[in-house]
C-alpha cells in the first residue's frame, strides 16, 4: 500500500476537517445545535429556567430552578423533549434526560460556586463547651 504524499495538493475540504477536528469546532457546533434544540422545545419562560449540562452516555444532564418545573418536564414533557432533541440535534446522541433542581446560572462544578451545593458540615460542638464553669471562685460569669 503506497503512502500518502504529504507534499502534494490536497482537497480543502480534508485540510477543514482536520482544522476542526484539531481545534474542537465540531463540539462546539454540536453543543450549540443542542441549545437551540432546547430553546426551541421548552420555549421561552422554560429556557431561562433550565441549563443544560453534559451529556455522558447519551445521558442530557439539565438543571432546574425549581421542583416543580423538574416534575413537569421529568413526568409529562419528557418524551416530547427527547423527540425534539433527537430531531433537532442529530450529531449528538441522546438516549435520555436526567433533571435535577438547582440554580440554573449557578457553576455546576464541585469547585465553581457554592450555589445549589450542599452546606459544609459544622464542627459539633461537645456538650458543655463554651460556657464557663464556676469552680468555687464566686458567681458563675456569663
Amino acid at each position: 500500500m503506497p503512502i500518502p504524499n504529504r507534499r502534494g495538493p490536497r482537497a480543502l475540504s480534508d485540510i477543514l476537517g482536520e482544522l476542526f477536528t484539531a481545534r474542537g469546532y465540531g463540539r462546539l457546533l454540536a453543543r450549540q445545535e443542542l441549545e437551540d434544540a432546547w430553546n426551541a422545545a421548552v420555549g421561552e419562560p422554560l429556557c431561562r429556567q433550565t441549563r443544560l449540562g453534559e451529556v455522558r452516555r447519551g445521558v442530557l444532564n439539565v438543571t432546574v430552578s425549581h421542583p416543580a418545573l423538574l416534575e413537569e418536564l421529568a413526568a409529562f414533557q419528557k418524551p416530547e423533549l427527547l423527540a425534539a432533541l433527537r430531531s433537532g440535534a442529530p450529531a449528538t446522541t441522546i438516549h435520555d434526560i436526567r433533571f435535577r433542581v438547582g440554580a440554573p446560572g449557578a457553576a455546576s462544578g464541585p469547585d465553581e460556586g457554592t450555589e445549589g451545593s450542599p452546606p459544609a458540615r459544622a464542627r459539633r460542638a461537645r456538650p458543655g463547651a463554651g460556657r464557663r464553669r464556676n469552680r468555687g471562685r464566686g458567681p458563675a460569669q456569663a
